[in-house]
């Protein structure tokens, strides 16, 4: 492929379209997938072997049965014996290969799809925000079910495929050897099969690629209307959506009903060669054995050998549908365990003192589209145990800014220092030690409240569990649960109330104890009876730290040490309360209008409202 003509992308995680992926063989991905097959090389060789002996069994089968034919026409009483011991040891022989070869490769499938299962779920808690903003969840759980199931059912029957590949050719063999002049006269129905798969082929190809992209996009729909159902109970939305949904899925079952078709085709086909093949060798084998110039047993054997010849034929052809599928499903796993992470620690990175406790901008300019900066320019710095408000109206950068504290993005232009260090040059880990963070909407996790609480600080014991929670008044909502801190919680916390989530969240972080604590919109979803205890709390919470409060409610920040006002990604004006109150600026005219919230001011923004469409 010339330098003009780059190779176009497959399959893409953002969206169903690409290239044929059922296209042609992918010998890179085909090697990449073999080289998993490395730790277990041990069992896949004795599988192999299992096949073998197994296939060869078949093989040797139908010959036995032939020389017993003979055996009994001659009245050979000891031959007959004989090739019986011979048959029935060759019957135990098969028994056991065929059963340690299924074992073998669902063991085998089952391992190797338990490693690729921990490798994308460990690759995807280290991939970078900016990827998750703009992909859809329904592709990647598409990835990691869909996909998986897709390779596990081809390595479960792909020792079978070596199988029936020896059977055809040791069949084939076998019966150029015992008639040479039958055996090649049989095998003529060769080339009418391989005519009609070179027919079949590319039509089963399309009809295989639009059953997978069908099947995507159903997931992907459906993953979205149960993570909005909330949404969509709200709006009513249920019947539309159900009328949407089932266009989707009625595209989802014509397409892998005309590729489960495109499929089974394959088998009248193989039936109807089958039965030709049999009649040549009944027409022209019968008269030979009237003719004195082959033996009865010879002929016994050739009927018996081409039913099992093409029984291999038929399986391989099905087994060609899997492999399509499989090599599809290893290239769109690979595009995942590909995703670079681009937030990970550098060459040499060193981790933050205990005593780190500030952060400062300098001269940052920011834009989840570079092309598109949300922060222009932003130099600040919040001192040790300061406390600084951010506010701004929708779009200002508020966001942006705790994010890129977090070292969730990188900057395009300048530097973010935590405790006096460019935070690219330090640990991950020790960042997240050193900073916590309350977001707008906790996210809680299926088990008891107190394993949550204990999320990020597993060294916590019960006694910091139960202090912390009292600190933020989130003790007694507990105590009064059936279980207490043993309560088990849904998914994502939805049977208490958000408020309790919120609380919890407060426990949590507090537990973990950063020096440094981010609070974005953390009061939004309590109501004004429990802010009042959480504003208490907070005081307490604020003691000895460095704190970011992000708050729309211009009550709640006034007794920050510094506020910080930003409009369209740049500093407006900054200061404490009585000071901005006395400038006469924005902040001034907000706080002493009708309006409770910077999100009432009406004001054209972009950045931060940009994220939230896009998260």
């Amino acid at each position: 492929m010339s330098q003009a003509e780059p190779r176009k992308p497959r399959a893409s995680l953002g969206s169903s379209e690409g290239e044929d992926i059922f296209g042609t063989f992918d010998a890179g991905v085909a090697r990449r997938f073999l080289s998993m097959l490395k730790p277990h090389r041990r069992s896949f060789m004795i599988a192999v072997v299992a096949v073998l002996a197994s296939a060869a069994s078949v093989v040797t089968i139908p010959a036995l049965i032939g020389r017993a034919v003979n055996a009994a026409v001659a009245r050979d009483g000891a031959l007959l014996d004989h090739t019986l011991m011979v048959f029935g040891a060759l019957v135990i022989v098969y028994s056991a290969a065929f059963f340690l070869e299924q074992w073998l490769s669902a063991r085998l499938a089952q391992r190797v799809i338990f490693d690729i299962r921990r490798q994308m779920f460990e690759h995807f808690q280290d991939v970078s925000l900016s990827f998750m903003d703009k992909t859809h969840v329904g592709r990647i759980m598409a990835r990691l079910q869909g996909d998986v199931n897709a390779l596990q059912e081809f390595l479960e029957s792909s020792t079978g495929a070596i199988g029936d590949l020896v059977m055809l050719i040791g069949i084939a063999a076998v019966l150029v050897s015992m008639d040479w002049k039958l055996g090649l006269l049989t095998l003529t129905v060769l080339p009418a099969l391989i005519a009609i798969r070179a027919v079949w082929l590319p039509f089963s190809k399309t009809s295989f690629r639009d059953a997978r992209d069908a099947s995507s996009t159903a997931n992907s729909a459906l993953a979205e209307n149960i993570n909005g159902v909330r949404t969509v109970q709200e709006s009513r939305r249920e019947a539309l959506n159900f009328e949407l949904y089932r266009e989707k899925a009625l595209e989802n079952f014509n397409a892998q009903a005309h590729a489960s078709w495109m499929t089974q085709i394959m088998v009248p086909t193989v039936d109807i060669l089958t039965g030709l093949a049999m009649a040549i060798v009944i027409v022209i084998g019968g008269n030979a054995v009237l003719g004195g110039r082959l033996e009865v047993g010879v002929m016994v054997a050739f009927i018996f050998y081409v039913q099992r010849f093409f029984d291999p034929v038929r399986m391989l052809s099905m087994q060609y549908t899997v492999m399509q599928r499989a090599m599809a499903a290893a290239h769109r796993i690979f595009e995942v365990l590909d995703v670079k992470v681009t937030i990970q620690d550098a060459p040499g990175a060193q981790a933050l003192p205990a005593d780190a406790a500030t952060v400062e901008f300098r001269n940052v300019t920011f834009g989840y589209d570079p092309k598109r900066p949300i922060l222009h320019d932003v130099s600040l710095k919040v001192n040790p145990r300061e406390v600084v408000a951010l506010v701004g109206p929708t779009g200002s950068g508020k966001t942006s800014i705790i994010a890129l504290a977090h070292r969730f993005y990188e900057v395009d232009q300048g530097q973010v220092l935590v405790g006096g260090r460019d935070v690219r040059d330090v640990t991950l880990d020790s960042l997240g030690r050193t900073i916590g963070m309350v977001l707008q909407e906790p996210f809680l996790f299926t088990g008891t409240i107190e394993e949550n609480i204990r999320y990020n600080t597993e060294g916590a014991s019960f006694e910091d569990i139960v202090a912390a929670a009292k600190a933020v008044a989130a003790h007694d909502f507990i105590m009064r649960l059936p279980d207490g801190y043993q309560t088990r919680l849904g998914q994502r916390g939805r049977n208490i109330s958000m408020g309790q989530r919120q609380l919890i969240s407060f426990a949590r972080a507090l537990v973990a104890d950063p020096q440094i604590l981010i609070l974005d919109e953390a009061t939004a979803n309590i109501d004004s009876f429990t802010e009042q205890a959480i504003q208490k709390a907070l005081k307490v919470l604020f003691a000895g730290r460095t704190c970011i409060v992000i708050a729309h409610r211009l009550a709640t920040i006034r007794d920050a040490d510094r506020i910080i006002v930003l409009q369209q990604g740049r500093i407006l004006e900054q200061g404490p309360h009585d000071e901005l109150m006395a400038a006469g600026g924005l902040y001034a005219r907000l706080y002493t209008s009708a309006h409770a919230s910077f999100d009432d001011q009406a004001v054209a923004t972009t950045g931060d409202a940009e994220f939230a469409t896009r998260t």
